[in-house]
């Protein structure tokens, strides 16, 4: 009896070393975690402005004035011309901020806000990690703090806006239209008619339709939606913002009319055109003309050709099976064509240096392939017979993975700050052409991401997996 409990003890010995050594992987990762978010937190303090919550103020101070019988449009900030600029949907859903101080909305957006981030990059590097045999969890806690630590995350962070929360929004119809490419595969064996519609995506459309009802600029991926012909998600887009919309019509029908008819061509309840946080092509223009106003010809014919290449580039990445970086590329041209793009509104750059990063490995990984192809040499490793006869497939994917690395730097350090300028008192050449260049330098990496951000056939297929079930149905009635 004990020679047969000690064998048993052989056993589960293996097992317990396994266990250890588990345990201290993760002790280790944990600990770079936790580095990273320490350095992300150090970034932010050097790179970034003072905070404390600017944007939330208002929005609180709207709120209690309105819960406290006043009209919402009529609040003006104190020591500021600037009041509530949102639709009133925003206002119903802001309601409940009345209730608390304003720090303890503002932290509690702020935690949301960040939640609501690492869930989104876990979608996004989900079929990543998937295909590379990463960690999710190791890859998302690490992704986690670098996105917080650049400009727009730290900025809709620390003035209290809800970029983020909308951010997410968006992002769940690509998860719906990603599950809907692939219905038949999860949902069918779902214990519940909840969770089954759930995973069949039907839904996808709602958060587009309800960023729109909150903010008018996520309308332009119905408009996206629509080109390509995904008309289900749509018409459920159109039907959740109308539909939202209508609803608070009967609710504050006062404040609809005013915000409608008044409040939304008030174009100066946000600020000047020129200011150096708006990093649109209305701001880039305005500054270049040194001029408080944009011009509007000007601005109006270089719009309109920036959201027919942003759209096209779109329908094309999604037409290779790349959804996210036709997502992105909305989201971008929404950021360049709009009047007013405040820094903390160009949260796209997140998904655009993950599309530039995974562009990169995977075109290292391919040129492996190649090269092991031309040697005879297996692409998983062993012994070579021959040395590969060139050299050249080691750097393929660098312009890309270096792309990557340029545009988070140059949203971490945000040198648009150190010149800023405010005409009339100062000329937006102050600094010369590189303090020109430097406070225009957002703005001009969202143009240039709209017209050559790549995208990454097969990637991110919406619609390939259905047209392989039929092809197959069909094949086999054959």
């Amino acid at each position: 009896m004990p020679t047969t409990v000690g064998r048993r003890m052989d056993r589960l010995a293996p097992v317990q070393r396994g266990t250890r050594r588990i345990d201290r992987r993760t002790v280790v990762r944990s600990g770079v975690v936790a580095a990273v978010a320490y350095a992300a937190w150090l970034a932010i303090g050097a790179f970034g402005r003072p905070y404390n919550f600017f944007d939330m103020r208002i929005y609180h101070g709207a709120v209690v004035w309105w819960a406290g019988g006043n009209e919402l449009y009529d609040f003006i900030a104190p020591s500021t011309t600037l009041g509530f600029t949102y639709p009133p949907f925003a206002g119903l859903v802001m309601l409940p901020m009345s209730w608390l101080p304003v720090a303890a909305t503002g932290w509690l957006n702020a935690l949301a806000s960040i939640a609501a981030l690492a869930v989104v990059l876990a979608a996004l590097l989900r079929p990543i990690v998937d295909r590379l045999g990463w960690s999710l969890w190791f890859t998302v806690g690490i992704a986690t703090p670098l996105a917080v630590a650049i400009e727009p995350s730290r900025e809709t962070l620390g003035y209290g806006q809800v970029n983020l929360l909308l951010f997410a929004l968006v992002m769940a119809d690509l998860v719906g239209l990603r599950w809907r490419a692939k219905r038949g595969t999860h949902h069918d064996t779902a214990d519940s008619a909840l969770a089954r519609y759930v995973y069949s995506g039907a839904w996808a459309g709602v958060g587009i339709g309800l960023a729109t009802a909150v903010k008018l600029t996520p309308a332009l991926f119905i408009a996206y939606l629509m080109i390509t012909r995904q008309w289900r998600a749509a018409m459920t887009a159109i039907g959740t913002a109308i539909g939202v919309t209508l609803a608070t019509f009967a609710v504050v029908g006062a404040e609809s009319r005013t915000y409608f008819g008044t409040v939304l061509w008030q174009t100066e309840r946000v600020g000047a055109a020129d200011m150096t946080a708006n990093q649109s092509l209305a701001g880039l223009l305005a500054r270049l003309y040194d001029s408080i106003e944009t011009p509007g010809l000007l601005w109006l014919a270089f719009s309109v050709l920036m959201l027919a290449l942003g759209l096209s580039r779109a329908a094309s990445a999604r037409a290779d099976g790349d959804e996210l970086t036709a997502f992105t590329l909305v989201g971008l041209t929404a950021n360049v064509i709009s009047p007013i793009s405040w820094s903390h509104h160009l949260v796209w750059v997140i998904p655009a240096i993950i599309v530039l990063a995974d562009a990169a490995v995977r075109r290292h990984e391919a040129s492996r392939g190649l090269s092991a192809r031309i040697t005879g040499m297996p692409p998983t490793g062993g012994v070579p017979a021959l040395r590969p006869p060139i050299w050249y497939p080691a750097l393929t994917g660098l312009r890309h993975g270096v792309g990557a690395l340029a545009l988070y730097l140059l949203f971490l350090v945000s040198p648009i700050w150190p010149y800023e300028h405010q005409l009339p008192e100062v000329s937006h050449y102050q600094d010369g052409l590189f303090g020109a260049l430097m406070e225009n330098s957002l703005a001009i990496a969202l143009i240039v991401l709209v017209a050559a951000l790549p995208w990454r056939p097969g990637a991110e297929p919406a619609f390939y997996h259905d047209r392989l079930i039929r092809a197959a149905q069909l094949a086999g009635r054959r």
